[in-house]
């Protein structure tokens, strides 16, 4: 009985830093909260369990994040066929591949990880017209969906894309957060429909909400006082070297 509280109270520790740093990170780079959680909490317990813990302190975060109101609109018309691109592709990838089980799983969040940080690493920016974006915009978001349905994580390809668009830094968060929320929905059908989404999970998820919006209050501080580009880069680095130990390890 003793081991088994100790196990439980390591458990919860380990998950309460792992929503805090998320937190941090996402407060000062503006996302990074779904991705480092879903690759931390991976490497103890299976995808579709860290996919189903995520769900409510990634959705709160993420609607706190799609303010402010007066420019709420304009920016979700740029994205909006995006959107539907997201919901399509999420649940559709949730009934065709089923929810994040498995080291193949493991596989393809740690190679999305290394895709993400090797891309954000080159400093290149692509550019995409309006004209563009409407047929663009539904494609790139029905990948992000598949890419969420398979392994949890929102920002590939979706975060490229939206930089892509030209929003300036504040509608680049803002459509960074509406995208994500939409993904966080889309999801929690997903594990729902599959039966990965139980109270219990539900309960645990909750309880991770308040380490979660602490850590993001923290780096929304530190935003204002670190070098914001240097603290993206070690991020990145980080993510990198992450999603290779999960494709290592998943393979041996």
């Amino acid at each position: 009985m003793t081991n088994f509280n100790n196990d439980m109270a390591s458990f919860w520790a380990a998950a309460t830093a792992v929503f805090l740093l998320a937190g941090v990170i996402k407060g000062v780079v503006g996302l990074g909260l779904p991705t480092v959680s879903m690759a931390l909490l991976a490497l103890w317990m299976s995808p579709v369990q860290a996919a189903a813990m995520l769900i409510v302190p990634s959705l709160v975060t993420n609607l706190w994040q799609t303010g402010p109101r007066a420019t709420f609109m304009p920016v979700l018309r740029r994205i909006g066929g995006m959107q539907v691109g997201v919901v399509i592709g999420t649940l559709g990838g949730a009934l065709w591949l089923g929810v994040p089980a498995g080291a193949w799983a493991s596989v393809a969040l740690g190679v999305a990880l290394m895709l993400y940080a090797g891309w954000g690493l080159t400093g290149r920016q692509l550019h995409v017209s309006d004209a563009q974006a409407r047929w663009l915009g539904p494609l790139v978001g029905m990948v992000t969906g598949l890419v969420t349905a398979v392994t949890g994580v929102f920002a590939v390809p979706a975060v490229p894309y939206l930089q892509a668009l030209g929003f300036q830094r504040d509608s680049l968060i803002q459509a960074m957060g509406i995208s994500f929320t939409t993904s966080t929905v889309a999801l929690a059908i997903g594990l729902a429909g599959n039966g990965g989404y139980s109270m219990l999970t539900l309960g645990a998820s909750l309880v991770m909400l308040a380490p979660a919006l602490g850590g993001m209050v923290l780096g929304t501080w530190l935003r204002k006082r670190l070098s914001v580009a240097v603290f993206r880069c070690c991020f990145l680095i980080g993510l990198a070297l992450l999603g290779l130990y999960m494709v290592a390890r998943a393979l041996a």
